[in-house]
């Protein structure tokens, strides 16, 4: 691979990851003197353990920003891709056209990767459904409207937060196969079988019928 190109795909993925590390759940609970979000409900830092707290304005807020990093990343990553595409990379074995979208995936990649695996908590973060929305806002938004319907439809029918994330993200890849360039499917694969991956605790409560729902109590860490 042309060392411009793996210059800006590594670039945009470092860059990325940093803005998807910031935990804005812990940060805004801890800001709004509620303490660790860590320490109530599930111990997640995202929005429906945000929401756990009581104060739906933080959940909403927490969402808002946990989706606009991911996005922001994928823009931070295009800028990546023009700067070094500028004169574009020589002899690269990727169309010109091409190579932007590839290290916003990267971009996007780094993000989710942040959110999942922060850094600065010891690795241990949310479960990333909002992120990887805002990924996909950032990269191919057909797909985003997908997520968000089949979420929004899930969750109104069953009121499981996690199924809702399961199907959406099912549904995502499925949509990416068949509308999305190689590049984007492969970002998607990868983000469905990690956030299925970390959900893997809420399928186990899901099959034993213990998993809370949307707005009931917690039964469970």
């Amino acid at each position: 691979m042309d060392i411009l190109i793996t210059k800006a795909t590594m670039s945009a993925l470092l860059i990325g990851y940093l803005i998807g590390s910031i935990p804005f759940g812990l940060l805004l609970t801890k800001a709004a003197g509620l303490g660790d979000v860590r320490n109530i409900g599930s111990g997640n830092i995202g929005a429906t353990n945000v929401l756990r707290t009581g104060n739906k304005w933080l959940a909403a807020a927490t969402l808002l920003l946990d989706i606009l990093k991911g996005t922001f990343a994928t823009f931070v990553a295009y800028a990546i891709a023009l700067w070094f595409a500028d004169p574009p990379p020589p002899q690269a074995n990727i169309t010109i056209s091409a190579f932007p979208w590839m290290v916003v995936c990267f971009g996007g990649l780094g993000a989710f990767l942040g959110h999942l695996f922060p850094v600065w908590l010891g690795f241990k973060g949310g479960k990333g459904v909002a992120t990887y929305l805002g990924v996909l806002l950032g990269t191919t938004w057909p797909i985003a409207l997908v997520f968000a319907l089949l979420w929004l439809l899930t969750a109104y029918l069953t009121r499981f937060s996690s199924l809702a994330a399961l199907f959406a993200s099912a549904g995502s890849f499925f949509t990416a196969i068949f509308i999305a360039p190689p590049h984007v499917s492969a970002l998607v694969a990868f983000m469905t079988g990690l956030l299925i991956l970390k959900h893997r605790e809420n399928i186990n409560r899901l099959l034993n019928g213990e998993e809370p729902r949307i707005g009931g109590a917690n039964k469970t860490k």
